[in-house]
Parts: structure tokens; C-alpha cells; sequence
């Protein structure tokens, strides 16, 4: 007997197909956004999936722990720990350690297949985010035909310590194994994705800490995305073709 998720997975589904539909989405550009991982209450937490070098014996520490809205911040997750660069002493065959990540674990089955995103109709990943400004990576995980690949990009944050929205085009993920750049590179498969997350591999020993509010796949800012989310004046996002002259630099990342 089919399990009660499996049924609510599907229609949760077909709920989603057919707005695409009513929309015209399918031969129109998509004017929702589509969400991937967005933590407004504490259950969203079970949704994730944390990962350390102590998986292999290493002596980082990763936490995701979830903090509600307040006047000056909207509901998210702090993904903090400490990294460690130290090799475990009764293990000769790890020779490399220092990395933290989370990730959104691998969705359910529905009547319609593996559960998997669709972004192919959006441009950009966008990320809210408050940085402590060290060298974090956004990973994506496809239905690739090499299950270990992750398409990366660099987290770019322009104002650590504050909220900012971050804009990533789809088409700049470099494909990666392992934390190597793979060679030749494939587009991404961005029809069948299966996971986003954030990782953080600078190596650098001492604590970290980023907080994530959500991230969506999007065509550019609506009006929605410049309210209530922790700014000040709402005044830190731009539409993509926007003149500097109204409102700042688009935040869009850079190739690895």
C-alpha cells in the first residue's frame, strides 16, 4: 500500500502542473517563482541534510538550527560550526579535511516520477542571505548521468553582516566532482534537479556562520521579494536591466 506522502507528494504535484498550465507558463516566461528551500517554521529542518569532514573522521562541525522572524530578520536557518583542518591520527587514507556543507535531501516519489525541480523556465538562482564573508559555494545536484557531480558557484556577498539578496544565473554553475573542476564541462540538466545547498571549503580553520532565509528559482525581484525580509528600505535588490542610477549593482556571482 502506497504510503500517505506519496498521495500528498502528488497532488501537492499536480496542484503545481496545472497552474503552469492555467498560466501558460509552459510557452510563456514563468512569472512565479519557484521555491527550493524556504525556512519558515522549525519542521523545514527536516528537510535538510548536514554534512561535515567528521562523516570521515575529521574534526569540523556543521549545525543548521532554524530562528524565527523578528523586526529585523525574516525566518531562517544559521548554518554555522567550526572547521577544522586536522587529520584524524588512526586514518592514513584521509589526507584532506576542513569542509561543511547542508543540502536539501532527495525529494519523494510522485505519480509523476522522481520527485525533482523544473528551473529550465527561470534565469537565476537567487539566495537571501546574511554572509560572515568567508567563501561559500550554492551546490546543485541534477540527475546526472555521474551521481557525484554538483554544479557550483561561488556565494558572492557583498555586505556581510546584513541581509542581501543574491542573484546567480543558472548558466554561469561550473560542473564539479569532488571540489574539481570537471572537464569538459555540460550544461547543466537544470529540467531534473534534485538538490540545492551550501558548502563552505575555504579551508580556513576557526568558526563560521551564514544565515539563509530561502532560495528560489526566479526571473528577476517582484515586488515581494523588496518587502519584508529584513531591509531597511527594500532598496538593496535590482530588477536585472535596472539603471545603476536607481538602485545598486545587480548582486550576480562570478564563474568559480
Amino acid at each position: 500500500m502506497l504510503a500517505a506522502g506519496f498521495w500528498r507528494r502528488s497532488l501537492d504535484e499536480f496542484k503545481r502542473l496545472s497552474g503552469v498550465a492555467l498560466r501558460l507558463e509552459a510557452i510563456d516566461t514563468a512569472k512565479n517563482p519557484r521555491y527550493l528551500a524556504s525556512f519558515s517554521d522549525p519542521e523545514t529542518l527536516s528537510l535538510c541534510k548536514i554534512m561535515s569532514d567528521s562523516d570521515i573522521g575529521g574534526f569540523s562541525t556543521s549545525h543548521l538550527d532554524y530562528h524565527a522572524s523578528t523586526a529585523h530578520s525574516p525566518s531562517h536557518a544559521r548554518f554555522h560550526g567550526t572547521i577544522s583542518t586536522d587529520l584524524p591520527p588512526n586514518n592514513p587514507e584521509i589526507q584532506r579535511t576542513g569542509y561543511a556543507g547542508w543540502r536539501t535531501k532527495d525529494r519523494g516519489a510522485t505519480i509523476f516520477g522522481r520527485g525533482v525541480w523544473d528551473v529550465d523556465p527561470y534565469a537565476y538562482c537567487a539566495l537571501r542571505v546574511r554572509s560572515d564573508g568567508r567563501n561559500y559555494n550554492v551546490n546543485v545536484q541534477t540527475e546526472s548521468i555521474v551521481p557525484s557531480d554538483l554544479h557550483q558557484h561561488r556565494l558572492y556577498a557583498r555586505r556581510p553582516g546584513e541581509w542581501e539578496t543574491v542573484l546567480i544565473p543558472w548558466g554561469e554553475f561550473v560542473r564539479t566532482n569532488h571540489g574539481v573542476v570537471v572537464q569538459p564541462q555540460a550544461e547543466m540538466l537544470r529540467q531534473r534537479v534534485r538538490s540545492v545547498g551550501i558548502s563552505l571549503t575555504d579551508r580556513i580553520p576557526g568558526p563560521f556562520e551564514l544565515c539563509i532565509a530561502r532560495i528560489w528559482a526566479t526571473n528577476g525581484l517582484g515586488p515581494d521579494d523588496e518587502r519584508g525580509f529584513g531591509d531597511e528600505d527594500g532598496l538593496d535588490f535590482v530588477q536585472p536591466g535596472e539603471s545603476k542610477t536607481s538602485k545598486e549593482t545587480p548582486r550576480h556571482g562570478k564563474m568559480l
